[in-house]
């Protein structure tokens, strides 16, 4: 059920998603003669839940309605995201993005993830049709990189450090900034931009020095962070990889005499007890980081190995949340999941965003 009441102006960041929608609607239209048109932008669906549009395809001599998202996808990473919040929507969802690449293409198509892209290229399906295209390419010297559907601040390392900080702990919005910066760990000077970013895009209420501010669209913050943090955040936390000759080394170990923590799948196993561990993903505080992951790799005997299945990763926060002290915060580890490209992955990612992401208590 798609609830058509708008409360908000449409944002310049919807303007753009407005150009790019049309401009693949018309690429669709001239590649296979299905007429498309905009019915809503950004309606709220159920549980609150905003999709960017929806939109009404002639398909077969019958409208067929989809629930959109718009997003620029440049990483296998963000496909992940994709899918799971197009399964949230209650009618078919279609991601609608830039270019797609034949192996991003690929990978939708293996993960079932319905898409057409501005050039026309395009993966859909219903109980009896189906459409394929593929190798549509742009013209010379066209413009596709659409760098206008991302904020500026939105997918910085700083400004993601800081909603994640956000997000998990709610009563830093109206903290003083010289906590906030303890918490996220960004200059003093960027958190007034983040705050101005965040108030002009609409997803929360307040001003760089309000002391009234909260967030209005937490969903979308969430669906942006775990979208960027794979491509934009985790490649500058200074990965080191690992193997152990021995499957269940981490069983039983008390991660915190190394300052370390939980994330990935043994978090995610821990949370849900769902999830059989293929991979170990360990972060560790960046302060005695050395002398802690040498005594871990010494204690249970690892080997480094630039394709193994244990990750170590430099934290990039600094508060606790409530429960167990071993793990990540949930956010982190849904992220770290959708991540892997996994699809048993996500199904668990799926159950930690509900129970415990979006749980009352967590969203209160």
């Amino acid at each position: 059920m798609v609830n058509t009441m708008r409360h908000t102006q449409p944002t310049q960041l919807a303007q753009t998603k407005v150009v790019l929608l049309e401009k693949t609607l018309n690429a669709f239209r001239e590649a296979t003669g299905v007429v498309g048109r905009v019915v809503l932008m950004e309606p709220v669906v159920e549980q609150g839940v905003r999709a960017d549009a929806l939109i009404e395809l002639e398909i077969g001599g019958q409208a067929r309605q989809y629930l959109v998202e718009i997003k620029r996808i440049d990483r296998f990473a963000a496909i992940g995201q994709v899918k799971n919040q197009l399964a949230r929507y209650p009618q078919t969802g279609l991601l609608i993005t830039n270019r797609m690449t034949a192996d991003t293409a690929d990978k939708c198509r293996e993960l079932d993830v319905q898409f057409i892209d501005a050039l026309g290229n395009a993966y859909l399906h219903g109980p009896d049709w189906f459409v394929l295209i593929n190798g549509q390419r742009p013209a010379a010297k066209e413009d596709m990189q659409l760098g206008a559907l991302e904020a500026p601040k939105a997918g910085t390392a700083g400004a993601l450090r800081m909603t994640f900080a956000l997000l998990c702990r709610p009563e830093l919005l109206n903290a003083p900034y010289r906590q906030i910066k303890q918490a996220a760990g960004v200059a003093l000077g960027a958190i007034g931009g983040v705050f101005l970013d965040l108030n002009t895009r609409g997803l929360t209420t307040g001003g760089q020095r309000n002391k009234d501010r909260r967030i209005v669209e937490r969903q979308r913050m969430i669906d942006e962070w775990v979208t960027n943090y794979p491509i934009k955040l985790r490649p500058k936390l200074n990965a080191r990889r690992f193997h152990a000759e021995n499957p269940d080394w981490w069983k039983g170990l008390d991660v915190g005499r190394y300052e370390a923590k939980w994330g990935g799948e043994v978090a995610a196993e821990r949370l849900t007890g769902y999830l059989k561990p293929n991979a170990v993903t360990l972060y560790m505080r960046p302060k005695n980081l050395r002398q802690n992951l040498t005594k871990l790799v010494v204690d249970n005997k690892l080997r480094a190995a630039p394709n193994g299945e244990i990750e170590v990763l430099e934290a990039f926060w600094d508060f606790e949340m409530d429960g167990p002290a071993d793990r990540v915060p949930p956010l982190l580890v849904y992220a770290d999941l959708l991540a892997t490209m996994d699809p048993r992955n996500f199904t668990v990612g799926q159950m930690i965003l509900e129970q415990q992401i979006n749980a009352p208590e967590a969203t209160a």
